[in-house]
């Protein structure tokens, strides 16, 4: 087996080596102490720190012509601890809907335009249906996605909905004003429901999670197979997920 590090790109690397120069005892360096420290040429240096500086990852502060981290940097880390503060508040949630409905709970968030999973609790079901931490789904033909679609900004869901929309299976819809239609409806009721819209014999649930600014910031969801979710059993665990995000949210600063 390959060590990892064999799949290192070197560019990167000695972005990453830059970046690590700057600590709380060297706020800001100058490009000669960079190269020093990085072990680099003063040119190589130049050429990764100048496009550091044009992508926001350090500032350039004329006045002493030195370099600092920059807020691009600050965005990534507060993106992280979001997360973290998001999982470790929605966990105990999560874990008692799975107890009470015996089907998966998975908690997701909106990134490069789909449905990015975060923490899922498995039922214990034999037939279970669940995503894997870490894959992305659609936003289109999935409830989660859906219910961020619904809450995006007018020029961003024009810009995801003019993109080719596929047809997993009959039940997807695929024509934007019927999924604005949809939206609607999701906004109306709180909650989105996909059924068979990604693959067949799945339905799922989703329920939205907001921050302190009342902008939705997740989803917690329950797929499962269709032959377990009776129309009132969708309206049950619908209003149990809608009542357990919204603990989330006032969790998470919501109506404060």
């Amino acid at each position: 087996m390959k060590d990892p590090t064999d799949y290192n790109v070197r560019a990167v690397e000695r972005a990453l080596n830059i970046l690590a120069c700057f600590d709380n005892d060297h706020p800001e360096r100058g490009i000669s102490e960079i190269a020093l420290v990085a072990n680099l040429h003063k040119a190589t240096a130049y050429r990764i720190v100048t496009t550091l500086v044009n992508h926001g990852y350090l500032e350039w502060l004329e006045e002493g012509q030195k370099y600092r981290l920059g807020k691009e940097l600050a965005s990534l880390g507060f993106k992280v601890i979001q997360r973290m503060d998001l999982r470790r508040e929605a966990l105990p949630y999560m874990k008692e809907l799975v107890e009470i409905w015996d089907e998966t709970c998975d908690l997701s968030v909106f990134d490069q335009g789909k449905v990015f999973y975060i923490e899922i609790i498995r039922g214990n079901h034999a037939l279970t249906i669940s995503a894997a931490v870490g894959q992305r789904l659609p936003a289109y033909c999935t409830a989660s996605g859906k219910l961020f679609l619904s809450h995006l900004p007018e020029s961003e869901l024009d810009a995801i909905l003019k993109q080719p929309l596929t047809k997993n299976t009959d039940n997807t819809v695929v024509s934007v004003n019927e999924l604005r239609k949809q939206f609607e409806v999701i906004r109306k009721n709180g909650y989105a429901v996909d059924y068979e819209e990604l693959e067949l014999g799945v339905c799922a649930i989703a329920a939205p999670i907001y921050n302190r600014k009342g902008r939705i910031v997740a989803a917690i969801g329950s797929p499962s197979p269709i032959s377990r979710m009776t129309p009132e059993r969708i309206t049950d665990i619908a209003a149990a997920f809608k009542k357990a995000a919204l603990s989330i949210s006032q969790r998470m600063g919501y109506g404060q």
